[in-house]
């Protein structure tokens, strides 16, 4: 980002000049797969970045995107869903200042984040301010502080100080390497709040092209005792899947209220640890890659990349 308001600038013909020490970590082939304020991606980029990684994913030891902050933790979620079966490191980096700027991060930022991809990390991760996070697990969580991402509910991946420290939890591919970069945009997210109009919420349940919600619930997946239940079990019931996610962090639990209760008999999918930035890819993974209610249900309910457990 340069100039002020920030705005996109160039990239690729800098980044040796700026970072030269990029070149004694890795040999390094850029490309610009696009150049705009992360404000402004969205499922189509997502698809595209999945399908250049996958493209080269025998030439090299793994890749860095180098990624605006604002939707970085939902580009990494899309990632970790749409790539598979991953046998080498797919990191995420970024910045809180610019490169340009007096006291940026970005040159460790992306000097961590290259020396992570040539290890044995085979997961999506966004390295931030020397840490490794899964991809699927971050949020961003402050946007003045150079710490700007964190995992609540599981420990980084990595540790970089004077050495790298790398954790035992990191997750280890359980099938062939495979890309299946599709998502299907036509969902909602509903964040409920006390006093929400409930025609209002029923309103947006009936958008005819609607396919998917996730319910931003209370606590660990309670809402008003309200007609909003027979809205959601009809949204259900038409197809449209309801995945429950908390606003607060932790476990989604639909058997330890009675306004949590009546949710799982509607037939909504409790959405386990998964914060929006996984919720949303993953509801529109799910959707565009299994036509079949039954399997496409079963995957929202398992952990795919460390999203839910």
């Amino acid at each position: 980002m340069t100039g002020s308001p920030l705005e996109p600038g160039t990239f690729g013909a800098q980044l040796f000049e700026a970072v030269p020490e990029l070149e004694r970590l890795a040999q390094i082939e850029v490309q610009i797969v696009c150049n705009l304020d992360s404000s402004d991606l969205g499922p189509a980029h997502w698809a595209e970045l999945a399908i250049r990684i996958a493209s080269s994913w025998g030439k090299w030891d793994g890749c860095v995107v180098v990624h605006g902050t604002d939707t970085m933790a939902f580009t990494a979620g899309a990632l970790a869903f749409a790539l598979s079966g991953l046998d080498r490191p797919v990191i995420l980096t970024g910045a809180q200042r610019p490169l340009s700027a007096l006291r940026t991060d970005a040159r460790r930022n992306l000097a961590d984040a290259v020396e992570l991809a040539t290890l044995d990390l085979p997961e999506v991760g966004i390295c931030f301010d020397g840490l490794l996070l899964r991809g699927c697990r971050a949020i961003k969580s402050n946007t003045r502080s150079y710490r700007a991402f964190s995992s609540p509910g599981v420990e980084p991946l990595a540790l970089l100080g004077t050495d790298i420290e790398i954790k035992g939890h990191v997750r280890r591919a359980v099938g062939p390497f495979r890309c299946d970069a599709v998502f299907d945009p036509r969902i909602d997210v509903i964040y409920l709040t006390p006093g929400l109009q409930e025609s209002w919420i029923a309103a947006r349940l009936q958008q005819p092209e609607l396919q998917g919600v996730i319910l931003v619930a209370f606590g660990a997946g309670t809402l008003p005792d309200s007609g909003l239940v027979s809205e959601i079990g009809a949204a259900v019931a038409r197809g449209v899947e309801v995945v429950v996610v908390t606003q607060w962090g932790g476990q989604t639990d639909l058997s330890l209220y009675r306004n949590s209760r009546a949710l799982r008999d509607a037939g909504v999918v409790p959405g386990g640890q998964m914060r929006i930035s996984a919720a949303v890819p993953k509801l529109m993974h799910a959707l565009a890659a299994y036509p079949n209610r039954e399997t496409r249900r079963a995957y929202l309910m398992q952990d795919v990349a460390g999203e839910r457990a």
